[in-house]
């Protein structure tokens, strides 16, 4: 199930081979055949329609590796991803051939104490598309569980669907602090997953949000999407203080919840900082895997400090608040590539480049 795959097989006559982009190494993507696992009788084929490109998808191009996992043979990538049933498991009721849907990507154990306490995204057995060693989406087509794959109704489109993924991430952020209408956000980093972040808190009723970050373009970005104040700031660390001052102004009235999208040094003493006592951060970004922060300072004020990662039980959510209009995604997606040999590679330097690159996302 999803975890399937080898880069060479045979073909039943008359039947398209499936091909897929393949990490091969350091900057070195290829697109090769990718032959899929059967089809167990809960299992789906998904013809991929929509995939978008992840920072994590950047990481394991640049340096064969995110966070401590690490890619030692060749693997798929992608995982924001939506499509089209092709084919579904003798067992699947649900779904039939030609239905839209988006795809979770992670395959939890649903055995183990945190599977069975619903909190599947900790599950020390999870297989995610393109987390190695399991392959990803980035394929003409993919075979995936049926109960991870979600029904779009008609007025959301694939491209929308495939970025239930990272909307997952600020709605699974925003009830891990209990974001409601009395909650003011901070959210530190106005990339994509800060920018979504920002969506999920005004869905969840935050009356006033305030962004940072060092980039301007960024920023006026979040202004558009309906932040409330921007703050600039730069990258040096004995800048803190200062930008908290800056942050405070913006904001009028105590922090409740900062959002740490970044996850560096100096985004994350910031947070602490400018967070009001009894407050709490979420730190949801990863820059970097060991910090220096004023914790005792934030610990004497009560600032309580919450993990996040990925979701769970996201989709349904976020498939209501797209359908219903309360968040539009849309905006978030400013590059769009064919899959080609020559448009893969130039989708992943676009967003591997920053610049104006938000979301860049495949349509297959």
């Amino acid at each position: 199930m999803g975890k399937g795959g080898m880069s060479h097989g045979e073909t039943k006559d008359g039947e398209e081979e499936n091909m897929a982009a393949w990490l091969l190494g350091v900057n070195t993507l290829k697109i090769q055949p990718f032959k899929l696992p059967c089809l167990g009788p809960h299992d789906v084929r998904v013809r991929m329609k929509a995939v978008g490109i992840c920072g994590s998808d950047v990481h394991y191009l640049k340096t064969m590796k995110c966070a401590h996992f690490v890619v030692k043979e060749p693997m798929v990538i992608g995982h924001e991803c939506a499509g089209i049933i092709e084919e579904v498991g003798s067992e699947i009721k649900s779904l039939v051939p030609g239905d839209r849907v988006a795809l979770e990507p992670g395959i939890s154990c649903w055995r183990c104490n945190l599977c069975k306490e619903g909190r599947y995204n900790l599950c020390p057995d999870m297989k995610f598309f393109a987390t190695p060693p399991v392959h990803g989406s980035l394929a003409n087509q993919v075979v995936h569980p049926a109960d991870l794959c979600f029904k779009l109704p008609d007025n959301v489109s694939l491209e929308e669907g495939a970025m239930c993924e990272p909307l997952s991430v600020g709605v699974h952020a925003c009830r891990r602090a209990n974001i409601g209408p009395e909650t003011n956000v901070l959210v530190m980093g106005a990339g994509p997953i800060g920018l979504v972040t920002l969506l999920a808190a005004r869905a969840f009723g935050a009356p006033r949000i305030v962004i940072v970050d060092v980039d301007g373009y960024r920023l006026s970005v979040a202004k558009d999407l309906g932040a409330d104040e921007i703050v600039k700031v730069s990258t040096n660390l004995q800048d803190v203080d200062q930008e908290v001052v800056l942050i405070h102004q913006a904001m009028g009235t105590g922090v409740d919840v900062t959002f740490d999208c970044a996850g560096f040094n100096k985004t994350m003493s910031t947070a602490l900082s400018a967070t009001r006592p009894g407050g709490k951060v979420c730190l949801v970004g990863m820059g970097h895997n060991e910090m220096t922060v004023p914790l005792t300072p934030a610990a004497a004020r009560e600032v309580d400090v919450i993990g996040v990662f990925r979701y769970k039980n996201t989709w349904p959510l976020c498939i209501e608040f797209l359908s219903s209009g309360k968040i539009d995604v849309k905006p978030l997606i400013t590059h769009r590539f064919g899959f080609s040999q020559k448009e893969v590679e130039e989708a992943f330097e676009t967003s591997a480049s920053g610049s104006t690159a938000i979301k860049v996302m495949f349509n297959l």
